[in-house]
């Protein structure tokens, strides 16, 4: 049996600190000296059994897995030990002072429900106890018990509330410290990917447009050549070779786009936002003749989505948010709509505490490849996302850039 200070009311265990295990400890020579006591002034023999048998069932109780793990073995443990202090009780008025403990197990062994008159009860046996003995009747014969054992309902009640907030501020701890975690672990793979669309925009950019402009240039010099010329296999072998590395440069690009576009398109990569989740009821649309669009621009409508939806699941708290991909004659469109709570787009951002990153970095990209960004919305209104960004020309050179 452990003392009320050794684990929560709800009967969960606790790993004893060396306080807790100092007050069990504690307890336990309170009972027995009080065990030895009532013995000792007892006088008779049915004293001293009685004050023996009720430490060996007190004994039991410390010792008994049951006790520890059970309410009801606890509950049962309880009565028979209330019987035995009883008894005691009857043969000699020095057993009131176990009223004392035995407050201490029923608050800490009992559902404050049931404790609570259990301890009443204890109170009102001592008193009783004390005035069949033939003790005079003074203030002191009520006022003992009584206090003893509001000290003890004090004690307890407070220290559950005690445990209760250091358990509620663990759980905090540990939640932040995961969180914190999470976080960094997301951080890490957020700039892993950023790394890598940027390395992908720079190598389309640079590499590959610049060897995709050698290849055009070769061919109109081939062309330009009189017929039986020596340098044309040597223009051929470099052409050759500037469309094989075109080619590599290319792969370097898929190799770098982000997961979500490895394996589709990006329409299917924006239906995939859509799925049934935490957030909205979210739908996914296409309108127009879808075309292929270059990498940097697959990358920067899919981030621009999962960014619109991401605001929308923390701050819109919308019901449903809708997506549409525009394929229109000289430029594609993304429009991603919620009927959220909505905010003031000239205000703090649609979270409302001075954030608002998202905004910025969305029209960053937009506008990194020519288009437009706009955001519409107002409080209690809904939010709509739109960017435009124009087709690239035709290539001449017969394939994706």
């Amino acid at each position: 049996m452990e003392p009320p200070f050794s684990h929560p009311p709800a009967r969960l265990t606790l790993t004893l600190t060396p306080a807790l295990r100092a007050l069990r400890l504690c307890l336990h020579l309170l009972m027995a000296g009080l065990l030895v006591l009532a013995a000792v002034r007892a006088h008779s023999t049915a004293g001293t059994v009685l004050a023996a048998v009720t430490g060996a069932v007190y004994a039991a109780g410390a010792w008994l897995p049951s006790v520890r793990r059970s309410q009801r073995a606890a509950a049962g443990w309880l009565a028979v030990l209330a019987l035995c202090w009883l008894a005691l009780l009857w043969a000699t008025p020095e057993a009131l002072w176990l009223a004392f403990p035995l407050y201490f197990l029923q608050l800490h062994l009992l559902p404050v429900r049931w404790s609570l008159p259990a301890v009443a009860l204890t109170a009102g046996a001592a008193i009783l106890s004390y005035v069949g003995h033939g003790a005079a009747l003074n203030p002191g014969v009520f006022i003992g018990p009584l206090l003893g054992a509001a000290v003890a309902v004090a004690t307890v009640l407070g220290y559950q509330a005690l445990y209760r907030e250091s358990e509620r501020r663990r759980r905090l701890i540990e939640e932040l410290i995961t969180t914190r975690a999470e976080l960094a672990a997301a951080e890490r793979h957020a700039g892993t990917l950023a790394e890598r669309e940027r390395l992908a925009r720079e190598i389309h950019d640079t590499l590959a447009q610049g060897l995709s402009s050698i290849q055009l240039l070769l061919r109109a010099a081939e062309r330009a050549l009189p017929e039986g010329s020596p340098a044309a296999g040597h223009i051929d072998r470099a052409r050759q070779a500037a469309q094989d590395n075109l080619a590599e440069a290319r792969r370097f690009v898929r190799a770098l786009t982000p997961p979500d576009l490895e394996h589709g398109s990006l329409a299917a990569a924006l239906e995939r936002l859509c799925e049934p989740g935490a957030g909205p009821r979210a739908r996914f649309s296409v309108s127009g003749t879808p075309v292929e669009l270059p990498t940097p621009y697959e990358v920067a409508l899919l981030r621009i989505a999962q960014s619109a939806l991401g605001n929308t699941v923390r701050h819109a708290g919308a019901a449903r948010a809708e997506i549409t991909l525009s394929f229109m004659e000289d430029s594609v469109a993304l429009d991603v709509v919620d009927d959220g709570r909505g905010f003031d787009p000239e205000g703090t951002g649609p979270s409302g505490d001075g954030g608002g990153f998202g905004l910025p970095a969305m029209r960053s990209r937009a506008e990194s490849l020519g288009g437009t960004f706009t955001v519409e919305s107002a409080p209690g209104q809904g939010t709509a996302v739109a960017v435009t960004l124009p087709l690239p020309l035709p290539q001449n050179d017969g394939g994706r850039s």
